[in-house]
């Protein structure tokens, strides 16, 4: 039986040099293996990039972690020198290693085999001249192997341990958000296929004593590519599936606009802030209030009549002394307008309030008539401008408003609905609404609103947006949540997967950016309720394009910043409230800063870009930054995984996924369908159908009257 003193020496590979706070510097024995280790137990490679070596110490041992091998020219040491001969250097290897934790002994297993712990840090660094080991087949488990109650996910093996299995604790890899970063073909989508697949079959399967059901999880999947759908489809996990216009039998893919709040309005409509914005809000706020209670749609009127009032008294300050021209006829004029169309506004929205408004209704229809007097009095001919007003006609108007405001008093009320409340409205009404609050304001108003009533017009005219923000037939608040947050009784799916690549991308930063905080909230109000947290996970996939540092230059700036600052937003309060982020990226260094600091753990594939390289290892902790020297050589399947969700970062070989299950990102192959053994004709007659009308995409085009072109418009699928 060997001593203690007896293995170490079997074990010894080297002696440290030289000591840092930031790495070792080791040099090796001339008799240490070259490429494989075999005194381990088992066949080990070293020595090799990214292994692990040990440093006995009082604690246990310091773990370090190999970040360069290379030969230095070495002269002979004491007692080998002899006098006959020309000392020659020779190649001696040396290795650099980073301490990073200590490996404490933990008592015997049931076999008497010893157990061994992992803790992150170093209390008592090496000295010189301490022998460097390798680590056996044990400690190599316990250095890459999570605690025995965290092996909950295993997500693949460490080539560098003994292909050891490197398993993840769920709260810790989603809790603090995780970033899957990674060139295009490296791997990353099948990593993101993998650990949602991973995570939902694991949780299913250790619901001990249960009947089998699906697991209790909120796994929502924002698609832009529409590729994660078939690496689901193997129907082993259930799945909800979204889609616009329900491509493929999947739940058709709204985010109605009446769920949008006002900043995410103004992004889409591209609203200017100085006279387009606070209007565009106040027709929101409109829209909204349209259908609340009888007392607060008459105070609300009241209210408008109220604000005139002030503004005519405003211009009284500049009537003259005497009876002569007045000076401010232009604004008097514009204020008349807008007066008359506020009246013809209120008699619509009192109207559906029958008795209950009537007398209302019936001060607001006779006070139009004279004020419409003394408008078309001093219009001029042409319809184009007026002539001098004289005081009495300001007094004239503001007499008849008096009317209405000293007769029917401000009742008390709740306030009004906010324009970011998520209630119900006519998105269609929005450009006649704004009209209608131009008119009301008065002086160039109306001309300012213009080009924001034409967007707006185009925009909802346009028949691929049509299907996506239309509110006829759509869900209730509460069906839309269920529908998309499940698991629930009309919602069973543990997966969401919304598809987004046919949305258009006029709206699809506003739809993500939409859907991203309503999430939120709906967990944020889940927690006031019931004071418990509802986890669920939000997987964006090209992060880079919903979450830039700056703003798209393939989109509308004011859409890309209010994404970004959503995310930004989820990514700062999200764990508070249960909300993990998964981030998966081919461009780091395009990625907000704020949301990339926010990731506590990082699975790393190949990376090329020395930008997004540079960015990277600033953001590793300590001084590990030096591992990630390997990332440009990578291969498939294969990645660095170090943060949070680890006790150390470690190299890991993803596990395999069928060729079923994996997301429809292969290359194209070229040769194959040049030689004509792959691929499949176009079909442009159909594609230019499908393109000029998307809301027919997902209808049949069986009738005579669709294959013939004609005017047939079916209704678009919405939900």
């Amino acid at each position: 039986m060997t001593t203690i003193v007896e293995r170490i020496g079997t074990l010894s590979v080297g002696r440290v040099e030289t000591v840092t706070a930031e790495e070792l510097r080791i040099a090796l024995f001339n008799e240490t293996p070259q490429a494989t280790a075999l005194n381990t137990g088992t066949p080990t490679g070293f020595p090799r990039v990214n292994a692990y070596v040990l440093i006995p110490n009082e604690t246990g041992a310091v773990v370090a972690v190999i970040k360069e091998i290379f030969i230095v020219r070495a002269k002979p040491g004491p007692g080998k020198h002899d006098e006959a001969l020309v000392d020659i250097p020779f190649p001696a290897r040396t290795v650099i290693a980073i301490p990073f934790g200590t490996l404490l002994r933990e008592g015997n297993d049931g076999d008497g085999q010893p157990l061994y712990a992992l803790e992150r840090g170093v209390p008592v660094l090496p000295s010189v001249g301490d022998p460097v080991l390798l680590p056996t087949a044990t400690q190599l488990r316990s250095i890459v192997e999570a605690k025995t109650d965290d092996r909950l996910i295993q997500i693949g093996s460490a080539p560098f341990a003994g292909n050891a299995r490197v398993w993840v604790h769920p709260d810790k890899l989603f809790g603090r958000h995780l970033a899957v970063l990674g060139n295009t073909g490296s791997g990353k989508s099948c990593s993101v296929a993998g650990i949602v697949r991973w995570s939902l079959e694991s949780a299913a399967a250790t619901q001990e004593g249960q009947e089998a059901k699906p697991a209790n999880a909120r796994f929502i999947i924002l698609d832009p590519n529409g590729e994660y759908a078939q690496a689901f489809e193997d129907g082993t996990l259930p799945v909800r599936r979204f889609a616009v216009g329900g491509k493929g039998g999947a739940n058709p893919l709204t985010v109605p606009g009446w769920l949008w709040n006002g900043q995410e309005w103004a992004a889409f409509t591209s609203a200017q802030p100085g006279v387009q914005r606070p209007i565009l809000l106040r027709a929101l706020r409109q829209l909204r209030n349209a259908g609340s209670s009888v007392v607060t749609a008459r105070s609300q009127a009241i209210r408008r009549y109220t604000g005139y009032i002030r503004k005519l008294e405003q211009l009284s300050a500049d009537l003259p002394q005497s009876i002569t021209d007045f000076p401010n006829n232009k604004n008097f004029g514009d204020l008349l307008e807008g007066l008359v169309g506020l009246t013809q506004n209120d008699e619509a929205v009192l109207a559906p309030y029958g008795a209950d408004a009537a007398d209302l209704l019936a001060a607001i229809t006779a006070v139009r008539d004279p004020i419409e007097r003394v408008r078309s009095s001093r219009q001029w001919a042409s319809g184009t401008g007026y002539n001098n007003f004289q005081p009495n006609d300001l007094h004239a108007v503001v007499a008849q408003l008096h009317t209405i405001i000293d007769v029917f008093p401000i009742a008390e009320t709740h306030g009004e609905i906010s324009e970011d409340a998520p209630v119900r409205f006519d998105v269609g009404a929005l450009p006649d609404r704004i009209h209608d609050v131009a008119m009301a304001t008065g002086g160039q108003a109306l001309n300012n609103v213009e080009p924001l009533i034409n967007r707006v017009q185009v925009m909802l005219g346009d028949a691929g947006l049509r299907p996506v923000i239309d509110t006829e037939g759509a869900a209730s608040l509460s069906e839309w949540l269920a529908g998309l947050l499940g698991p629930s009784e009309g919602a069973a799916e543990p997966l969401a997967i919304l598809d987004l690549s046919l949305v258009p991308s006029d709206v699809v930063h506003v739809a993500v950016a939409v859907i991203s905080r309503l999430i939120f909230e709906a967990l944020q109000r889940h927690i006031k309720e019931t004071n418990e947290a509802l986890p669920t996970v939000l997987v964006l996939e090209e992060a880079h394009s919903f979450v830039r540092k700056d703003a798209d230059v393939g989109a509308s700036a004011q859409a890309a910043d209010l994404c970004r600052q959503t995310f930004e937003r989820i990514a700062r309060e999200g764990r508070k409230f249960g909300l993990g982020l998964v981030l998966a990226s081919q461009r780091p260094s395009e990625l907000s800063p704020t949301v990339l600091a926010q990731c506590n753990s990082f699975l790393l594939h190949r990376i090329v870009n020395d930008v997004d390289q540079n960015l990277v290892r600033r953001l590793v902790p300590d001084a590990l930054g030096g591992l990630l020297g390997e990332l440009p050589t990578l291969p498939s399947q294969q990645a660095i995984l170090l943060g949070w969700a680890v006790p150390t970062p470690v190299l890991v070989r993803i596990r395999d996924l069928q060729k079923a299950q994996r997301p429809s990102s292969d290359d194209p192959r070229f040769w194959g369908t040049w030689l004509g053994l792959e691929g499949a004709a176009p079909d442009w007659t159909q594609i230019a159908k499908t393109w000029e009308k998307p809301e027919e995409e997902t209808h049949q085009a069986g009738s005579a009257e669709a294959a013939a072109g004609g005017d047939i418009d079916p209704e678009p699928d919405t939900a």
